[in-house]
């Protein structure tokens, strides 16, 4: 993986860590490649079980480098092209579904802010842990962009519609204790202890049962679009591929010989 984007694994979590602190973990070019291969190497390997997604320096995120961006757009203007915008369909949008189609839990650990597409790769993320010196910002209606990386879907899914509209028509910081009481995290913590326990916690789902988790997660994104007949018939369908999955067997053995399983993610 290229130096934007550092990439490791270790006993079933792939840590996947922004790394461009000098400039907020902006966006560029190569950091969006990376990115989207770093998740797609994730999802294909069947050693690694849960994802942790972090950053370097004191930014989550801040979304796309705006400086690569103007001068590719003077580049287009200069030489009289057509302005073209492609970096949503190449980037943005598969880097997204990565996150949300992932066989296997994606823990984001904030650390800092995390505004336009930084925020919206957070809250694509299945469980949202930041540090309490966190701010999340909507941010796109602010260079007059409309929105991406998922937010026009996930964002009112997670706060409501109104409140939606507003963050983003009208971009603004949102703390990260008023993002706990909105719904947008799972938990707050001292920024110190931020690494330690978001690691703490993508270790335990990389150990905990990975088909079940998986379904849990299908299922949960499944019931946002349909009815509640269809998702019953996704449930049962759901069900059937963790009821006679081997880390079932092992549960149900552990519980009867009053035993903590030790899963093997399959």
């Amino acid at each position: 993986m290229a130096d934007a984007v550092l990439y490791e694994v270790s006993d079933g979590l792939a840590t996947i860590t922004l790394n461009r602190p000098e400039a907020m973990n902006a966006l560029n070019t190569e950091a969006k490649v990376a990115l989207r291969e770093a998740l797609l190497a994730a999802e294909a390997d069947e050693a690694v079980r849960a994802v942790l997604l972090t950053a370097t320096g004191r930014a989550f995120c801040v979304g796309q480098d705006l400086k690569e961006h103007v001068g590719n757009l003077m580049s287009d203007k200069e030489s009289g092209t057509e302005l073209t915008m492609t970096t949503v369909r190449e980037h943005y949008n598969p880097i997204t579904l990565a996150i949300t189609r992932m066989r296997k839990p994606v823990v984001a650990a904030v650390n800092g802010a995390a505004a336009g597409a930084g925020f919206g790769f957070a809250l694509a993320a299945d469980y949202r842990i930041a540090a309490d010196t966190a701010k999340f910002n909507t941010s796109f209606a602010g260079v007059a962009l409309s929105s991406d990386s998922g937010l026009s879907w996930t964002l009112p899914r997670v706060v409501g519609t109104t409140r939606a509209t507003e963050l983003l028509f009208f971009p603004q910081n949102i703390t990260a204790g008023r993002a706990l009481e909105l719904g947008i995290l799972h938990r707050v913590v001292p920024a110190d202890e931020l690494a330690g326990t978001a690691l703490e916690l993508a270790r335990r789902l990389a150990a905990g049962p990975t088909v079940a988790l998986a379904a849990i997660k299908e299922a949960v994104a499944f019931g946002a679009g349909h009815t509640l007949e269809e998702s019953l018939e996704k449930e049962d369908e759901l069900q059937t591929r963790a009821g006679t999955s081997e880390d079932h067997v092992i549960a149900v053995r552990a519980f009867l010989a009053k035993e903590e399983p030790k899963y093997l993610g399959r």
